[in-house]
């Protein structure tokens, strides 16, 4: 593509891929903080009293700070191939995210029998499975069986944790239902809908 293109139209693409990679990290980094300040930070370590604003902003501002540098460090570490090592990354963490959310949410909007537990079992399959497809692939570890090599691949690993989801919610759903029956009609209350409807009084001719 660099070949074909002019320079103004690469400059283009460049700006282009720029802009959607800084929208992205800022998506990244803003979520993360907050998550981890407001569902993390905040109800275990100041239980007793709550957290002001200007506190919680200042704690999401030193973790988007933090989780810049981390991205910053990863790379220069990787500079030498960092193409190979973004498509990498992205496959592993997409992976994750499918894998460890994808059923709950899904099988979550319309059934309410989805525990707490299949959540949590979601969650450690979907990142257990691609971080170790990811550890083995940056060990350089070498399977000899071919369906272990196929999902050595962080695609693979993410396709597969998202079926193994899909599959065991329902059959979890159904050993351990979900305990907090009131919790979950509050919920689920928005589906419900209130119909009128108009009748007649038929008189009998006498």
């Amino acid at each position: 593509m660099l070949e074909n293109l002019s320079p103004i139209l690469i400059g283009i693409v460049v700006i282009l891929v720029l802009s959607a990679s800084m929208s992205t990290l800022s998506s990244l980094v803003l979520t993360s903080s907050s998550v981890l300040t407001i569902d993390f930070i905040e109800p275990i370590f100041f239980k007793k009293k709550e957290l002001g604003e200007k506190k919680k902003v200042g704690i999401m501002r030193i973790f988007i700070v933090f989780f810049i540098a981390i991205s910053a460090i990863i790379a220069i570490i990787q500079a030498k191939s960092p193409v190979m090592f973004i498509s990498q990354m992205m496959g592993v963490s997409w992976g994750a995210l499918a894998g460890a959310f994808l059923a709950p949410f899904m099988y979550g909007l319309y059934m309410k029998r989805v525990p707490k537990v299949a959540v949590w079992i979601n969650y450690v399959l979907g990142v257990g499975i691609s971080l170790a497809s990811f550890i083995c692939n940056m060990a350089g570890v070498k399977f000899a069986s071919p369906v272990l090599t196929y999902f050595q691949s962080p695609i693979n690993a993410g396709m597969a944790a998202m079926i193994i989801g899909i599959i065991i919610t329902p059959i979890i759903a159904a050993i351990a239902p979900s305990k907090d029956v009131e919790r979950v009609e509050q919920i689920f209350s928005c589906y419900n809908k209130t119909h009128t409807v108009s009748s007649k009084h038929s008189i009998d001719e006498t």
